[in-house]
């Protein structure tokens, strides 16, 4: 049924339910794809006292592998650098408690399953 979207197109939708999703969960999301010279961050959120940043990966077909196994060093390494970046772009003036969660979505057919990993890469 997802097979037929773009790259982007599927990405955008995977990151709508992964919004839904954790604002159902009780996060607050208070950005969506956020742009700065080193890259982009699919949300930002708050889950309490915690500012959230969270890569999403969407995936229609086991073919290329899993969502969760999209997650790699680099993608860790480079998510650390993001937020750093937004956080000296929002000039926060006290470090905030900080986590890098990443949410899986994996399509069979019309159905899907979101796998959400906190803390993927700590303070």
């Amino acid at each position: 049924m997802y097979r037929g979207l773009s790259k982007i197109e599927l990405g955008r939708l995977g990151e709508k339910l992964a919004a839904e999703y954790l604002e159902k969960a009780g996060l607050q999301i208070i950005c969506q794809n956020y742009r700065c010279p080193k890259g982009e961050i699919d949300l930002v959120a708050m889950d309490g006292k915690w500012l959230v940043f969270i890569e999403v990966r969407t995936r229609t077909s086991a073919r290329l592998g899993y969502a969760e196994e999209s997650l790699t060093a680099k993608k860790i390494k480079r998510l650390r650098s993001l937020g750093s970046y937004y956080l000296l772009e929002n000039g926060f003036k006290e470090f905030p408690l900080l986590r890098f969660d990443f949410l899986a979505i994996n399509f069979h057919g019309s159905e899907y399953k979101l796998n959400w990993l906190k803390g993927v890469l700590d303070q």
